[in-house]
Formats: structure tokens, C-alpha cells, sequence
């Protein structure tokens, strides 16, 4: 079953979830519903890009009425697609959501326990995984690039559940929206990193097409490390939904030729009584 639902014309939400957990927001947004223009037209989400600040802040505004958690209750990153993992509180409200300048540095993944919290995370084809593990109120959300997929993103958000004391077992995961296999092709150089965490041969996430050129499916091989870090293979979500194929609801990093805006992955608590 997809795990991502369209909502409003601005973001899927991860229905299951926000279903099934009292006021837990969770989605994506989409690039329409917004007020940046030209190659940013029009949910463009990310300060980094070349858009005006001004529209970016309008944009975010825009999923901060849909969601109720107002923008001055957000969290944003620097994101370098390197494996770094913030814990975050109610102290860091604020921080990089009206701003890139004052986001935290370093950062492609966020954990919290906290509530009337929104982890925010930008994208445009990289990999959005999303965590929860309800029976603790714990949630985080991450950024997984190539770089930071074989790297171990995914291993270091797991690592942190478990510093927690958080079984693996509590652990849910979902998969969202990113480039596809077939729309993601990579060199000699990529395969060889992701040739030293794939095991099976057989399960490579990877086909050959031709001398130096593979396809690579990230959201694959995400999968594989959450299962090699112990998680429940039934407790894993994987959408179909693909930043470069779909080009009415997303902006592709790759597709655009660099030239383009950034989606949002976004997790929090709306309210106090969030359990089950």
C-alpha cells in the first residue's frame, strides 16, 4: 500500500501514521501551492537554492497553516550529506525556519521526544526517511543522499533509537518520495561504495547498463540497511512515488538540471496526548 496520500495541493501526508497516532503530523510537500516563481514556481521550500527569502518564508507558512505547528516551532538543517544525527528539543524551536543562516550545521538527521516540535528536512531527489517509535513518543527523520546512504544514515539514526534505549523491534519506518531507479544513474565510483554494504548479490539494488553506468535504486538499498541494523523487514514502508517521473508534484534536482527548488519532509508532534 502507498504510504503517501496527497492531502492538499501543497504536501502528501503518510496517512497510516497520522491515522494512527493522535497528533502526529507527517508528509511531504509537493512544488505547488506556493508564491516562489520561474524555475522555484511555486512550493519551493529550501532558503539554500537562489530564491527569495521572502517567497521561501511565505511557502513555509503556507504548510505551517495545514499542519498547525506554527513556523516559529520549527527545526532546520545545514544539510551536507554527511551521517551527523541532532537530538533536538523544544530549545531549538526555531532554529533555520525562517532562515538558512542560523539553521544547525552539519546536519542531515534530527531525533526528538519532544512536542509542538517540527523536524524539517529539504529535498529534491535525495532520500526522506522518516521514524517513529510510538510506544516511546520518539520520531526522527533523515536526509539520505548517495553519499549519505552508503555512508550509513539510516545505521546512525537506528544507533540512536538504540543509545535511547529503544528496542529496534518498537521501531517503525517509511521510505519517501525521492529518484527512482530509473530515473538515477551513477559511475564505477558510486557502485564501489555501495558494493561493500550490499552482502547478497542477488538483492543488489543496482543494475548495470552499460560500461561506468548503473541504475541505482537509493530507496532500495535504504531498506537493506535499516534490515542489516535490525529492524523488522514488515516494519518498513517504501513509497513509489518518484521525484524526477513525477513532475506535476515534484521539483528533481536531476530532471531540472540543477536548477530548481526543494521539497520538504516534515514529522512532529501536535499535541500533548500522542499516544496510540
Amino acid at each position: 500500500m502507498e504510504p503517501f496520500i496527497l492531502k492538499e495541493t501543497s504536501h502528501f501526508i503518510i496517512k497510516e501514521w497520522t491515522d494512527r497516532f493522535n497528533g502526529l503530523v507527517a508528509g511531504f510537500t509537493t512544488k505547488n501551492g506556493g508564491h516562489s516563481k520561474n524555475s522555484f514556481s511555486t512550493l519551493n521550500t529550501g532558503f539554500h537554492v537562489g530564491d527569495q527569502e521572502q517567497d521561501v518564508c511565505l511557502n513555509r507558512k503556507v504548510l505551517s497553516k495545514s499542519t498547525g505547528i506554527p513556523l516559529s516551532n520549527w527545526v532546520g538543517a545545514e544539510q551536507t550529506h554527511d551521517v551527523h544525527v541532532k537530538k533536538v528539543s523544544v530549545y531549538d524551536r526555531g532554529l533555520g525556519s525562517n532562515s538558512y543562516a542560523n539553521a544547525l550545521r552539519d546536519t542531515d538527521a534530527f531525533f526528538t521526544y519532544d512536542k509542538n516540535l517540527l523536524l524539517t528536512l529539504c529535498f529534491a531527489d535525495c532520500v526522506p526517511l522518516y521514524f517513529i517509535a510510538p510506544k516511546y513518543e520518539a520520531i526522527a527523520i533523515a536526509h539520505a543522499g548517495w553519499k549519505g546512504t552508503v555512508g550509513g544514515i539510516a545505521k546512525s539514526v537506528i544507533t540512536v533509537f538504540k543509545d535511547e534505549n529503544i528496542p529496534v523491534s518498537e521501531i517503525f519506518a517509511v521510505i519517501g518520495p525521492s529518484i527512482c531507479e530509473k530515473c538515477y544513474i551513477v559511475d564505477d565510483k558510486v557502485i564501489s561504495y555501495v558494493e561493500n554494504l550490499v552482502e547478497d548479490v542477488e538483492k543488489k539494488p543496482y543494475n548495470r547498463i552499460k560500461e561506468n553506468l548503473y541504475h541505482l535504486d537509493l530507496k532500495k538499498l535504504n531498506k537493506q540497511i535499516l534490515i542489516k541494523a535490525g529492524m523488522i523487514e514488515s516494519n518498513i514502508q517504501v513509497t513509489d512515488l518518484c521525484t524526477s517521473c513525477d513532475s506535476d508534484y515534484f521539483f528533481s534536482h536531476r530532471r531540472d538540471k540543477g536548477k530548481t527548488g526543494r521539497m520538504m519532509s516534515f514529522i512532529g508532534w501536535k499535541e500533548e496526548q500522542s499516544r496510540e
